[in-house]
């Protein structure tokens, strides 16, 4: 596999899966289901799953492959693998929010160096380059045709005057009271890897996470944030952000644009 070969399939698919979710969430109603974790799971979930899933192992039929909705069968994953979120923000997809996004990564020697999140009620689209350099795409969103692309970096910060932004689903008083130890600007809340794309394109300078999440749900939006400039941390020791972990749990991080300041537990 090539990243040349990879970047225009997995854009495909997102887009494609993309629209298999919004044929759901526009629909009158759809069934939620409870996973054996308490979190919520749709039938846009599993059929976005299912088709990202076929077109990945059918492109790729030697790399691994590992995503949220067939985590179970998952042993460790190897030094190199596509993961995938096939639906991040269930929540917001939910409640009919919009800020729910499609994410498909590869991950190399515990690093995400390439992915793309797309955002289809938000007509958004953000993925990596064949190069790593990071883009957002506008247009129709042709599955078999790129519109315009417009590189994306994130922004020089302003240490007195930051913009942060944070979770919509999961904001809580740790987050808010380590936040108080920046000087903030404004602040603004979305869901799902959007933070990532918000920091990559320089809408946001800090995404402080202090909560649960798993590998799928952030590999996506760090391989984009990367290739705009950015970075992301443990935020215990302020360490890069490590994938291939045992049962794919992330620790806390901290999601920047470098320059920022960053600030102890």
């Amino acid at each position: 596999m090539s990243y040349e070969s990879l970047i225009p399939v997995i854009r495909r698919l997102a887009i494609e899966a993309g629209a298999t979710i919004m044929e759901i969430y526009e629909a009158d109603d759809f069934d939620v289901k409870i996973k054996s974790d308490e979190s919520p799971v749709t039938a846009a979930d599993e059929a976005a799953d299912a088709l990202i899933s076929a077109g990945l192992r059918e492109a790729f039929p030697d790399i691994m492959l590992v995503t949220e909705e067939q985590a179970q069968s998952h042993n460790q994953s190897g030094e190199t693998f596509l993961i995938v979120d096939p639906l991040d923000g269930t929540k917001e997809f939910i409640n009919r929010r919009g800020d729910f996004t499609v994410n498909i990564a590869l991950v190399e020697g515990g690093v995400p160096t390439r992915g793309v999140v797309y955002a289809p009620a938000r007509g958004r689209m953000f993925y990596t380059l064949a190069d790593g350099r990071s883009v957002e795409e506008t247009g129709a969103f042709d599955p078999g045709k790129p519109g315009k692309v417009t590189p994306i970096a994130v922004s020089t910060p302003d240490n007195s005057a930051l913009m942060v932004v944070a979770s919509k689903s999961h904001r809580d008083q740790a987050t808010d009271d380590y936040i108080s130890k920046y000087a903030v600007r404004d602040m603004t809340s979305a869901g799902s890897s959007l933070k990532f794309c918000l920091v990559a394109t320089g809408e946001a300078d800090l995404y402080p996470r202090l909560g649960r999440t798993m590998e799928w749900d952030t590999a996506a939006g760090h391989a984009v944030l990367s290739g705009a400039g950015g970075t992301v941390v443990r935020f215990d020791d302020h360490s890069p952000l490590g994938y291939c972990k045992d049962g794919f749990a992330n620790p806390f991080f901290i999601a920047l644009a470098p320059g920022v300041e960053l600030k102890g537990a």
